[in-house]
């Protein structure tokens, strides 16, 4: 597979959700989760894709429960969640593993081509897509998504 373009996610109402459909923007996939230490960033990534939505970025949450049961809920819980609580808009996928054997297999892709960065070692890890469907870099978790290394990338990217 050569770029993330070749991958789909289905999204949290449950419709085919192809990364095509981000063709020719920005995207930030982002591993979520509702009861984390990090579940906060939700207002970050908000602002962000609001901040640099109308340029062209997406960001692409990706409600997982492989850290400690961080995303127990139900893809209708966790949309009701982010959508009450911190007004989510942006899109969000069906529940997905993003570690290990049992990967999306975009993560999977991701890892092999930027190695050990790629790897989320805990809910809140940000992967920046460029317009041409290619990895850019790996952020961790605590990296805040208004950061000025995230934004500085965003922009370089659009």
């Amino acid at each position: 597979m050569s770029d993330a373009y070749d991958f789909s996610f289905k999204s949290i109402d449950g419709a085919p959700l192809p990364l095509t459909t981000f063709k020719d923007k920005v995207v930030l996939v982002v591993n979520t989760a509702s009861a984390c230490g990090l579940t906060p960033q939700y207002e970050g990534l908000e602002k962000l894709y609001s901040d640099y939505r109308d340029k062209g970025l997406v960001v692409l949450g990706v409600p997982c429960n492989q850290f400690m049961g961080q995303e127990p809920g139900t893809e209708q819980e966790i949309k009701d969640f982010c959508e009450t609580k911190f007004n989510i808009d942006f899109p969000l996928t069906s529940k997905e593993d993003v570690k290990g054997d049992t990967a999306h297999p975009f993560y999977k892709w991701a890892l092999a081509e930027l190695g050990e960065s790629a790897d989320p070692a805990w809910n809140f890890h940000k992967l920046l897509v460029g317009k041409d469907g290619k990895l850019i870099r790996a952020f961790g978790p605590r990296t805040e998504p208004q950061a000025d290394e995230i934004t500085a990338a965003v922009e370089a990217a659009l």
